[in-house]
This record gives structure tokens, C-alpha cells and sequence, in this order.
């Protein structure tokens, strides 16, 4: 199977680097300045799990791509969504099947109206990872899996295929008949995990110990929860009880990616995370009065990130 993974940064770079190195056809689609570094210093990982470094690992620019690959795994930001639509498109054939390890739902909304839906899975992963300023992937924890499946619960060919493609590659590979429960799990987690520590630039630890702290942690992943059942898929007993557990932990230093993208400067998934959340709730606003909070203040930082970089 020839895979095209969609950037080395953490995501793309931890998982096609596996891939990679446990003999898959895998090619990275990337820019010029990634793919000299890449061509210079090697794909390297680094990882509780095993370190490697990937000599010379096959790279492609998209004015380069012109032949189709059997699975694209999607690994860009939300928010370089549309460029890679537009870069991946030499590479959708008839039988591409792309698995999209985005956050949030749109995306997929995106992805059939420009391919078509069957040439889309469902996907998420668990990871947390980022890229150094050497270039190298750091896997910051024991977490690294990634779960995939068809949208509409069925078993078929191609997710037969994927499987066994992407399993005992140096990651846990879950095929799942779920996925889509699976995304809007993962979606309520993180929006609520997000939300709360950007707006508070503090982790979950600091936030809960913070007088009223706890309750307006668990306030924000209701009003999640909320939208999610709103759509038909709120969260089993168990799942919901893991994400207050981990939300409401005495001393943890559990923070998102977005808040460490914000504190950087960097730019941040506002929209599809919790801009296209707060989308769905309707009509009723008044209950989900906190996300819209979270999302006026993510909205302001790109404002002022803007006008920074314009002046």
C-alpha cells in the first residue's frame, strides 16, 4: 500500500516515521524548507517508545505530485486544511482512501465536498508530540494511537486493508466500528480542555484549585456534552466520567496544544475546534453562554495576532 502522509511535523512525522520504519511505502508530502531539513538531518523521533532516525525519508512537493496513492493520511492543522485539499489532489485517485487525524468534526464536511465521501474515513489519534526547533519529533508521553474506521460502522475492504497496513507499525492501530462516536468523544475532551485552559492560561491543576475553578471547568465540558447529544452523539457514562475525572485532578499540569500554540504566538485552531462547536448549538445560546465566551476570547487573540504581524 503507498501512503502519502501529509507533513512531518509531530503528528505526520510521529506516525509516518513508525510507518516508515517498520518497511511501509510511505512519502511525505512537504515544503521546501521541511524537506531540505529532512534530506539533511534525517526524520528523527524521540520517544519513550523507541528512538530512530530516519535517513534521507522519501519527500514530495506538491508541484511534484502527480501520481495517486492508495491512503493520504491527513495530518495538517485545521486551519491549513484548505491548501491541503488543494496539495493532495494529484493524489486522489479512484481507490484513495483518505484518513483525516484532525480535530473536531468539519473537516470531514469539507473533505466529502471536495472528494466525495467514499473516499473518506473516519480518524482520531492520541498523542502528545511536537516538533523542536531542530526539527525533531519529541512523543512528550506513553500515548500514541491511532484509531480509524467507516463512518458508517460497516467492515469493509479497504478498512481491512488499512488495518492491516497500519498495524504492528511501533503505534497502537484500533480499527473502530465507532469512529464517529469516537470523534465527537475525543471533540468534547479537547474542546472543553482547550476552552478552559486558554481562557484561564493555566492547567487543569491550577484552574480546579482556583476558588469556583472547578465549577466552571465542568460548567464548560456540560455545555460540550450538551451540543454533542444535540447532534445525537453524547458521550457513554464511562466517557463522561473519564473526562470530569481528568478535568477535575488535584495538581495535574495537563494543558492543551492550543494554549501552547497561544502562549507562542502561534497560530491556533479557533474555529474548528470551538468556533464550529458553538455552530451547532442553534437557538440555544443563552445555555452555552461560556463557550461563546471561550471563543470570543480565542477570536480576539487572532485578531491582535493579525494586526501584529500586518504591522
Amino acid at each position: 500500500m503507498r501512503i502519502l502522509v501529509v507533513g512531518a511535523g509531530a503528528i505526520g512525522g510521529y506516525f509516518g516515521g513508525r510507518l516508515l520504519q517498520h518497511g511501509r511505502d510511505v512519502t511525505f508530502l512537504v515544503r521546501t524548507g521541511r524537506a531540505a531539513v529532512l534530506a539533511r538531518s534525517g526524520l528523527e523521533i524521540r520517544s519513550g517508545s523507541g528512538d530512530v532516525t530516519l535517513p534521507a525519508p522519501p519527500t514530495v512537493l506538491a508541484s511534484d505530485l502527480h501520481t495517486s496513492y492508495d491512503l493520504v493520511l491527513l495530518s495538517c492543522k485545521a486551519y491549513g486544511l484548505e491548501q491541503a485539499m488543494a496539495d493532495i489532489a494529484p493524489a486522489i485517485g479512484p481507490q484513495t482512501t483518505i484518513l483525516p487525524l484532525l480535530n473536531g468534526m468539519r473537516h470531514l464536511d469539507l473533505l466529502d465536498a471536495r472528494f466525495g465521501a467514499g473516499h473518506v474515513l473516519g480518524g482520531q489519534c492520541v498523542i502528545a508530540a511536537t516538533l523542536d526547533a531542530q526539527g525533531i519529533v519529541r512523543h512528550l508521553n506513553q500515548s500514541h494511537s491511532l484509531t480509524f474506521g467507516e463512518r458508517d460502522g460497516t467492515s469493509s475492504e479497504r478498512m481491512h486493508r488499512t488495518t492491516q497496513c497500519l498495524r504492528d507499525a511501533g503505534f497502537e492501530a484500533r480499527p473502530s466500528d465507532t469512529i464517529v462516536q469516537d470523534m465527537w468523544d475525543k471533540w468534547v475532551f479537547l474542546a472543553s480542555l482547550a476552552g478552559i485552559t486558554c481562557l484561564m492560561r493555566a492547567p487543569v491543576g491550577d484552574i480546579v484549585a482556583a476558588p469556583g475553578g472547578e465549577a466552571v471547568t465542568l460548567r464548560l465540558l456540560e455545555e460540550c456534552r450538551a451540543v454533542a447529544e444535540r447532534s445525537g452523539h453524547a458521550p457513554g457514562d464511562a466517557t463522561w466520567q473519564r473526562a470530569r475525572g481528568v478535568l477535575t485532578e488535584p495538581g495535574s499540569n495537563l494543558t492543551a496544544s492550543m494554549l501552547r500554540d497561544l502562549q507562542h504566538g502561534h497560530a491556533i485552531e479557533a474555529d474548528h475546534v470551538i468556533g464550529d462547536m458553538l455552530a451547532r448549538v442553534g437557538e440555544s445560546r443563552d445555555d452555552h453562554a461560556l463557550l461563546a465566551v471561550v471563543y470570543a476570547h480565542l477570536k480576539a487573540y487572532e485578531a491582535g495576532r493579525a494586526r501584529a504581524a500586518s504591522a
